[in-house]
């Protein structure tokens, strides 16, 4: 039989992630070491008080009906979340819960595009910033983050006619990978471009608990008119430890989130309702394991960037987010040789900076995944 596909399928290629996947599994078969920092999932435990949660959950036969939606006790744990981690009040018309930011970042488009019309994504960025749109058959057009301007959004870089052609506009900070975060002013800024061109805001907000040096991550829905242009995703994999249950939420505009739930109900029948469950306990349980693992990711922050100087990286101003971003030695350019020479030589294994754009070739990611005793002893021991 020939089987053809869609275009859209031979779009893609082996995900990065699969390909170290592979490097690091024959490594291993060779019986040499391997220092994982590719993958960004966290190596912390889940609270105690969710896992019980999950598991009185899982224990009632009930729990495994479809949940054909969020239930009432869901949507306010996380408008008393919002309204107690950011001062901002939500309310329930405003949330819905997806499969993991992941998969509704991917579909969002579904229910703001038509084909052909404009998504601004950035660049360097998360892969399915723009992954999303096309599967949408959206258009996309970049915009540049550059470390001179901090891996801020320069507004007047971006082409008049692009910004007024514009549909949807995807904004992340705290960044991955960059790891740059935004102030105040610049989500206002950010609010009075989309109103002077009429474009939608997307917000990842999955790292605003992973601060650091004393600053205290904020909300884009926190800043006036911010709920009238755009909306949020907001994760539970990296605050709670939690990516496996892939629990996410997008929060803001109403008309945009039920719309968006409309388009969702023709694929999925709903959160599961023992996942549920472990969202509501970790929304409103104790939040102190949320502090202590924030302050272990510093330290690991601090032993990495340490470690990478030794190797002659230059590691970009970490100020958020669970990774390190930095600049490949003087003289080399090509992050994926580097990445693959890196591993061979050493063990350690990072994700090559041209995986999220063009303008991530020259660097290179590490993930914070392993203890600060562990990074140092990695670092101390390298010829």
């Amino acid at each position: 039989m020939n089987i053809t596909f869609s275009k859209r399928a031979d779009h893609f290629g082996s995900n990065i992630f699969n390909i170290l996947n592979d490097a690091k599994n024959k490594r291993l078969a060779e019986g040499k070491p391997v220092y994982n920092f590719s993958v960004g999932t966290p190596d912390f435990k889940p609270s105690e008080y969710v896992m019980k949660a999950v598991s009185k959950a899982a224990l009632d036969p009930d729990n495994y009906k479809y949940s054909l939606g969020d239930t009432p006790e869901l949507l306010d744990a996380v408008c008393r979340w919002y309204r107690r981690r950011y001062n901002t009040v939500i309310t329930k018309d405003q949330v819905t819960s997806v499969f993991g930011t992941q998969e509704g970042m991917a579909h969002i488009a579904l229910a703001l595009c038509n084909p052909g019309d404009l998504c601004l994504v950035p660049n360097p960025g998360y892969p399915i910033f723009e992954i999303g749109p096309f599967l949408c058959d959206a258009e996309t057009a970049y915009y540049n983050l550059l470390p001179e301007n901090n891996y801020l959004i320069d507004f007047n870089s971006i082409d008049e006619e692009t910004a007024k052609k514009a549909k949807m506009m995807v904004v992340s900070y705290p960044l991955n990978p960059v790891c740059a975060t935004a102030s105040d002013s610049f989500y206002d800024e950010l609010i009075a471009f989309a109103k002077k061109y009429n474009i939608i805001i997307v917000h990842d907000n999955a790292y605003s608990e992973i601060m650091y040096d004393g600053e205290t991550g904020g909300s884009f829905l926190s800043h006036e008119g911010a709920c009238d242009v755009g909306v949020e995703f907001n994760s539970l994999s990296k605050t709670y430890n939690l990516t496996g249950l892939r629990l996410s939420f997008l929060i803001g505009n109403s008309q945009i989130v039920n719309k968006f739930k409309t388009v969702r109900s023709q694929f999925d029948y709903g959160t599961s309702l023992i996942y549920q469950k472990a969202a509501i306990a970790a929304l409103d349980g104790p939040q102190d394991y949320v502090a202590e693992n924030r302050a272990e990711y510093e330290l690991r922050r601090n032993a990495l960037v340490k470690g990478l100087k030794k190797l002659g990286l230059m590691p970009a101003d970490v100020k958020g987010t669970m990774f390190v971003w930095a600049e490949l030695p003087e003289g080399i350019t090509d992050s994926n040789a580097y990445v693959m020479n890196l591993l061979n030589d050493t063990g350690i294994l990072c994700t090559p900076g041209s995986s999220f754009g063009t303008l991530g070739e020259g660097h290179v990611r590490f993930a914070l995944v392993l203890p600060h005793q562990k990074i140092e002893e990695i670092f101390d021991g390298l010829a």
